[in-house]
């Protein structure tokens, strides 16, 4: 029998349907399209690119619509990954039902996008598509522990927009600002909602660090959190909510980026990783006393991997503009209890407070709530130039590397840090510990030097490793930093280049 649960999802077909989205069928999309007149079918894919591509179909009638559905259709691989020769280059896109949502920007024509994976010609997984090395390692890490990862993105982005004179926000001092100090919380409110309606969960959405004034325009900070979910699902509602936000912004005719750096000495954007290791529906990461052996465990696993990781989270040259001390971005490989100057860090996990809400609310006797199942852990190097769906291949396959190594406890307690390592009075302490990479060249070494912790088990083809180091060293920024420093038009021109990358 149908359950009441799903009546007040903000997602349209979960809703209409009364289940939820993993529990889709063909049936179930095709009964949405009947009854509630949708006239277009968008089938999405991500490319090598780490982009959304999109195919637009008029729905013919039930059975072109059942081909849809059941057949996907065929696209030209060559024009979709660099890798792939013209001389054999069709790929199948098929459709994945648990993704289907209304496209909130088609009110004309109601129209219903659909996400997609790509097959070969043989009708198998293609074996170098990011959602499908996401796939291999949510399965290889299970195969291995017993546990799936979830995760949750952090989005951070700016909004450029023509200079208001009314209200001025404060520079470097926006964060959690309200209206009308933070002259966008309205766009930001509207896409939370689309994507919220798109099958997004979201944690919440607030004003950021981040505000500067140019000569005409004026750039607002902003960020949307989410819930963490399996690791796929994870990929797959950043990919669409860095569509619905981006397409947002086009509505009222501002412009919107993902940009790790757009100006040097101001906050950049970061595109934070919370995870946790879920088994039997129970969170691996927490125990009676506090984090457990496998939260340890994952987070070695992070450090040991990191340098590697930014050649998936970190793909441009302005990525390494960000990653520079005091601007809350981590250069040293260490972790901490809440400390934003570290790499990877240990949120606030609601345990052993007893009842806050209780205290806070004597007048209400029935007030309480256990949520230790919230804590995560989280990578804080990744931006907006990361490919989702490889960055998050990469975090899994870290997490089944940290869980696996034999001294991951002991290098744990070594790399641990209670301190603002970026304070000079702890410069000692910052030059003992070990770096991130400076540059997307030095991103790319790494890489090659850990390539057997990512092509264990057929995770990562070792094409994909090869292209992704080459794309990187093909930047040749080794000095980026002597190269321009103080050279403001220089940044400027670089900022211009990767603004959309």
């Amino acid at each position: 029998m149908a359950s009441d649960n799903y009546k007040t999802s903000a997602n349209k077909l979960s809703n209409f349907l009364d289940k939820p989205c993993h529990d889709f069928t063909k049936q179930d999309i095709v009964q949405y399209v009947e009854q509630n007149d949708i006239k277009a079918v968008n089938l999405r894919h991500v490319g090598g690119d780490g982009k959304l591509k999109t195919l637009n179909f008029v729905v013919d009638s039930k059975s072109h619509l059942d081909k849809i559905l059941s057949a996907g259709e065929r696209v030209d691989g060559s024009s979709i990954f660099s890798y792939i020769d013209t001389s054999s280059s069709d790929l199948y896109i098929i459709p994945r039902y648990k993704t289907a949502f209304v496209n909130p920007f088609s009110k004309d024509i109601p129209t219903l996008d659909i996400l997609c994976t790509y097959f070969n010609k043989n009708g198998e997984r293609l074996d170098i598509s990011s959602e499908n090395i996401l796939f291999r390692a949510q399965n290889s890490l299970e195969s291995s522990t017993g546990s799936r990862l979830h995760a949750m993105g952090e989005l951070e982005y700016y909004i450029i927009a023509p200079k208001q004179s009314l209200y001025r926000a404060t520079v470097q001092r926006g964060y959690q600002e309200s209206s009308p100090f933070c002259k966008w919380e309205f766009l930001r409110a509207e896409a939370m909602q689309a994507i919220s309606e798109c099958g997004g969960k979201i944690k919440y959405g607030h004003s950021e660090v981040g505000h500067i004034y140019g000569e005409e325009n004026e750039m607002e900070q902003n960020e949307i959190e989410f819930l963490p979910v399996d690791v796929e699902d994870a990929a797959d509602q950043v990919a669409i909510a860095k569509w619905i936000i981006r397409m947002t912004g086009y509505k009222y005719g501002v412009n919107i980026t993902f940009a790790p750096k757009i100006m040097v000495g101001h906050a950049g954007s970061g595109l934070h990783v919370h995870t946790k290791l879920v088994k039997n529906g129970k969170n691996m990461f927490i125990n009676n006393n506090g984090l457990s052996d496998n939260a340890m465990k994952t987070i070695a696993g992070y450090l040991s991997c990191a340098p590697s990781l930014t050649a998936f989270g970190n793909t441009i040259p302005l990525s390494f503009l960000r990653l520079v001390p005091h601007q809350e971005a981590p250069t040293n490989i260490c972790w901490g209890d809440r400390n934003r100057s570290v790499l990877v860090r240990v949120p606030l996990g609601w345990q052993d407070v007893g009842n806050m809400a209780g205290e806070a609310n004597p007048q209400d006797t029935g007030v309480s709530i256990d949520n230790r199942e919230s804590q995560t852990v989280e990578f804080r190097c990744p931006d907006g130039s990361a490919n989702i769906y490889l960055l998050m291949a990469g975090l899994t396959v870290a997490a089944r590397h940290g869980m696996e190594m034999e001294n991951a406890l002991e290098l744990a307690k070594s790399l641990y840090v209670d301190i603002n390592i970026f304070s000079h009075e702890y410069e000692d302490v910052q030059k003992q510990l070990p770096q991130l990479p400076t540059s997307c060249w030095e991103s790319a070494e790494k890489l090659l030097l850990d390539r057997d912790i990512y092509e264990k088990d057929n995770v990562f083809p070792t094409a994909v490793i090869d292209a992704t180091a080459k794309n990187l060293m093909g930047y040749n920024d080794q000095d980026l930093s002597q190269r321009f420093y103080g050279k403001g038009d220089e940044i400027q021109k670089l900022v211009d280049e990767f603004m959309h990358w």
